[in-house]
Formats: C-alpha cells, sequence, structure tokens
C-alpha cells in the first residue's frame, strides 16, 4: 500500500513485479577492519532473483543500483529509494556509511566516503548475484559519495545519477567571505542526533534547540546547546574555511574531469549545492563528456518527493537502459524549468547561448532600470542610500535556500518593511524578461566599521504588489570602511518576469540565519562575543554605478 503511494506521488511509471526479497546487515568489509552494513533488495524471481532467487551466479543478476547513505537503510530510503528501483528492473544495494547504524568505525563524515566506496564496489562485483553491471544513484549526501569514488570507478559502473548534491559538499558553506551557518549547523545537529531513541518524535522540539543555539554566543557553544555535547564536525565549519586543509580530503571537484561514465545531474533552483552542480556540469561538459542536466524549482528537503520522482524516472529511463547496453530515451542535454513561466524548456548547454549580460542600475528613489543613473558629482549626495545593521536584531532570511519550512518562493512583503532592507524597483514592464543563468551585482558600498556583509536579493513582483524571491547572494567584506564595488555572486536562475510585473532588488546586510551574523568586530565566528551596529551606504550616482547584471534573452534575435 506504502509502494503505491509514493509512486503514485513519485509519478513513476508501473512497477514490473511487486514481489521482492530483502536481505538485511550483509556485512561488507573495508580495507581497515572496518564492515559496513547493507541490505539487498531484489525481485523474488527471475534472474538474479536475489538471495532466494535461481541462478544468481555472476553475470546473471539483474543491473545493481548501489546507494550509500549516512541516514541508515530502511524507513523512508526503503520506501522513496530501495523499493521503487527493486520493482522497476534493478537489484538494489543499500549501505550505511561509516560509524553510522549498525556500520563500523568512527563517524568522521564526508573523510573516507571514497576509500570505503570503491572498496564496496570491489565487493559488490564479486557477489553471486551481481549481474554485470551498477548505477550509481541518490540524493545529497548519496550523491556526494557518487564524486568521491567518480575517477575510478570499475567497468562494470555504467552511469552516475546524482540528485541535489556536488562534488565538493560541504566547501560552498565555508567561504571566507560568506559563512553559510545554517544548514552545516542543522545537518551537524542532525547526524549526531538521528541515532538517539524517538529521534523522529522529537524533531519538533531539537528544531527549538537548534534555533536557540544559532542565537548562542559564542557560537563555539552552540552545539552543547543543540545537542548537549561537542561535536567535531560543526566546531571544525566554525573554525576551518573553505581553504583549510582540514577539509581537503573532502574535496573531489579535481576528480570530475576524469569522469568517463555518463552522468545525469537533477537539481533544484532553491537547492543549497546548486552553484556546485552547475560546475561540475561544466566541468563534464568542457571536458568533451556528454552530460544531461534537469533542473527544477525545488528546494533541497521541502521538495524531496518531486525531486526525487524525477532522479528516480532517470535512473529507471536513463540508467537502466545503459546498465542493459541500450540508448537511453533521447532528449536535450539541459532540461529547465523556468519560473515566472511555469514551463519546462530544453537547452543544448549549461549555460545556455542567446542569453546576453544586462546591468540593470540602482536609481535614486529606489528605481531600478537598464538605464545608467544620471546626474552630476555635484548630485552625488542625492545618490547615497543609508540604512543601519544592528547584529543584536539581525537581518533574517526569509525562504530562499534553506533547508527551513518556508525555503524557496516566499512573500517578501515583511523582509522588506524593514528599516534595514533597501528595494530598487523598475518600471511595469512592457515586455516579457526572461533572465537563465548567472546571476550577480556590482553595489558600490561603505560602512562605518571595516567588516560588513552585502546581501543582494532579486525578486519578482507581480500586479498585486506582490515580491517573491528569486535569487540571492551575500559578500562578506574585511575593508568596509572604504567605499569600494563589491561584487555579489548570487544563485544561478532561470525565470522569466512577465510583461505587466516589475524587478526588483533587495540590498542588506544579512540573512540569519542562513548566514552567520557580521559582529562587525573581526572577530573569528566561533568566539566573537561583541556585536557592534554598523551604518551602511550603498551608492548609486554616474561614478559609482551600482548594478544587478541578469543574463537576458534577446527575443527579437530567437525563434
Amino acid at each position: 500500500m506504502i509502494s503505491r503511494v509514493v509512486e503514485r506521488l513519485l509519478k513513476l511509471p508501473a512497477p514490473a513485479t511487486r514481489r521482492l526479497t530483502v536481505q538485511r546487515d550483509l556485512r561488507v568489509p573495508m580495507p581497515d577492519g572496518a564492515e559496513l552494513l547493507a541490505d539487498h533488495w531484489a525481485p523474488r524471481t527471475g534472474k538474479g532473483g536475489g538471495p532466494e532467487g535461481q541462478g544468481g551466479g555472476k553475470g546473471a543478476g539483474l543491473p545493481t543500483a548501489v546507494l550509500r547513505s549516512p541516514y541508515g537503510r530502511r524507513g523512508v530510503f526503503g520506501a522513496i529509494l530501495a523499493r521503487p528501483l527493486a520493482e522497476r528492473g534493478f537489484q538494489v544495494l543499500i549501505q550505511s556509511t561509516r560509524g553510522g547504524f549498525g556500520s563500523g568505525g568512527p563517524f568522521d563524515p564526508l573523510r573516507q566516503e571514497r576509500e570505503d566506496g570503491l572498496a564496496t564496489l570491489d565487493w559488490v562485483v564479486k557477489q553471486p548475484w551481481f549481474g554485470d553491471a551498477i548505477v550509481l544513484t541518490g540524493p545529497s549526501y548519496l550523491g556526494y559519495v557518487q564524486w568521491a569514488v567518480a575517477d575510478r570507478l570499475p567497468p562494470q559502473v555504467k552511469a552516475m545519477i546524482p540528485h541535489v548534491t556536488e562534488s565538493g559538499l560541504t566547501l560552498e558553506f565555508l567561504r571566507e567571505d560568506g559563512l553559510s551557518l545554517e544548514t552545516p549547523f542543522g545537518w551537524g545537529v542532525q547526524v549526531a542526533t538521528q541515532e538517539r531513541r524517538f529521534a523522529l518524535v522529537r524533531q519538533r522540539s531539537q528544531a527549538k534547540k537548534v534555533s536557540r543555539a544559532l542565537n548562542t554566543l559564542p557560537l563555539a557553544q552552540a552545539d552543547v546547546v543543540a545537542i548537549g555535547h561537542r561535536s567535531d564536525y560543526i566546531q571544525d565549519i566554525l573554525a576551518h574555511p573553505e581553504t583549510s586543509p582540514r577539509w581537503a580530503a573532502l574535496d573531489h571537484r579535481d576528480r570530475v574531469a576524469d569522469v568517463t561514465v555518463p552522468v545525469s545531474s537533477v537539481g533544484g533552483w532553491y537547492d543549497i549545492f546548486l552553484p556546485g552542480q552547475l560546475r561540475d556540469f561544466r566541468t563534464l561538459q568542457d571536458a568533451g563528456q556528454r552530460p544531461r542536466l534537469t533542473v527544477g524549482p525545488w528546494t533541497h528537503a521541502g521538495d524531496l518527493l518531486t525531486g526525487a520522482g524525477v532522479s528516480l524516472r532517470e535512473t529507471c529511463e536513463f540508467g537502466l537502459a545503459l546498465a542493459r547496453g541500450e540508448e537511453p530515451p533521447e532528449r536535450a542535454p539541459v532540461r529547465l524549468f523556468v519560473m515566472g513561466e511555469e514551463a519546462w524548456h530544453d537547452f543544448a548547454s549549461w549555460p545556455p547561448e542567446g542569453y546576453a549580460p544586462q546591468r540593470f542600475h540602482l536609481q535614486s528613489g529606489g528605481g531600478l532600470s537598464p538605464d545608467a543613473p544620471a546626474g552630476s558629482a555635484e548630485s552625488a549626495e542625492s545618490a547615497v542610500d543609508r540604512y543601519r545593521y544592528d547584529p543584536a536584531d539581525p537581518t533574517p532570511a526569509a525562504g530562499g535556500v534553506r533547508m527551513a519550512p518556508d525555503a524557496g518562493r516566499v512573500d517578501n512583503a515583511a523582509l522588506e518593511a524593514r528599516a534595514d532592507v533597501l528595494t530598487y524597483t523598475t518600471a511595469v514592464l512592457g515586455e516579457d524578461v526572461e533572465v537563465i543563468g548567472d546571476v550577480s551585482a556590482e553595489i558600490w558600498f561603505r560602512s562605518s566599521l571595516r567588516f560588513a556583509d552585502v546581501f543582494v536579493r532579486l525578486c519578482d513582483v507581480g500586479p498585486d504588489g506582490r515580491s517573491v524571491n528569486v535569487c540571492d547572494g551575500l559578500t562578506s567584506l574585511r575593508d568596509a570602511a572604504e567605499l569600494a564595488a563589491v561584487t555579489v555572486r548570487l544563485w544561478p536562475t532561470a525565470h522569466r518576469f512577465r510583461r505587466g510585473h516589475r524587478i526588483r532588488v533587495q540590498v542588506s546586510s544579512g540573512a540569519f540565519p542562513r548566514y552567520a551574523r557580521n559582529p562587525g568586530t573581526g572577530e573569528p565566528h566561533a568566539t566573537a562575543v561583541t556585536l557592534r551596529t554598523a551604518d551602511q551606504e550603498v551608492h548609486h550616482d554616474p561614478a559609482h554605478a551600482s548594478a544587478i547584471v541578469l543574463p537576458v534573452r534577446d527575443f527579437r534575435q530567437q525563434p
């Protein structure tokens, strides 16, 4: 019954069978002597019919989908991942990664997935039920472990389908010019508490603890508030930026160019890993591979079922065909959901051709226009907007790229009503403006303090005045007391601003707790206890032309 509900929600193709057999707690040996536990799912009858099947010797079985998870092998992962694949032509091996849910060895997230993953694949191809072909699949961490081994895959691996993930995983969060606090901290708490008794029942109370912890000063004490003890992972994210040698073992970005198996990536416009996922796709493109990419209007966790359905269909159609030595169904390399239009479109590459960068300039009086700001040097003072940022009452995160319940597209009315948020809006559009690709902003900025953040958000304002966020980004500064042009990299997007709508840009100095609040003192995030209020300036005169840069389609030159 549960499987039928899941497949309707996921819009999966009809199953080949409902009769499955599951062998639990297989012990997979690692080179250092640790044993990782795995469950093996397979159709009860037919070739390679699992532990009870006939003729399950090497080379006689169905293709094997391999999933490696730090979140356990059963429950939601059995219902949403293992069972649907086993009902549609795969054997499935789902394994608990090192140190969790019965698997041996110490839990040290992200660091040992290459060695353990390669050992697991070597074990799979030696099993009597193995049938000559492997497909790697799975979302988030389950996708990251694919990249960890992707340049040394055995020949039996025929495809990879990474979903909402990337080869560097944590590193995007730990930029020195913008620490994303909420996501890695929340994940550290999740993996530290997920095996506690009644963990699912206690999720609401645990979320309240996390909220209190994120407001704790110093942040070095936050893990104790949320978990009750120290977490090495959380302490690392607070103390070590992405360039630290501490993270070298989990960075697999340099492996992507050497991947030779077909890859079909599935991502979301509001996913926490989107920039890295698109970087990996471009690396494969540039290396002469022919990867596939699908990006929908999804967040990382909030639209899990919708995105998982696309990923599972890709595994069944793209992955299974390749595992059988067949050509997968023909489609364009890139399939994007264009928000605003609310429709899917196919393209030859990412970013697609035909979209040229266009500057929309901030104007006096809260305007936004493709025209450069007018005026003279003498009138420059009138082209300065000011606001006060108080880290004791930080500008809040509202929707966007988060793992919170309100992630994704939301009404920005409450946020834009705050005194610490500036807005700049175009006139009503006389024609559609379609934006697809990388988005950035150049903001001429000065602060009363040396240390400050610049947060920029792009919004679509409908005829009813509702402002909905499209994409955003933040840059942290260490010399903000000097007037300078600050480059802010926003999330990539695909969005059509409809005729009759308006384009809006927000400028502020934070989005807490998505990004760590800037205390204004330059103290390390882990140990900062003093919060200083800053007076911020945004300039937009002719000599300091602040702008957002949008990749805009020229409809006149395209069919």
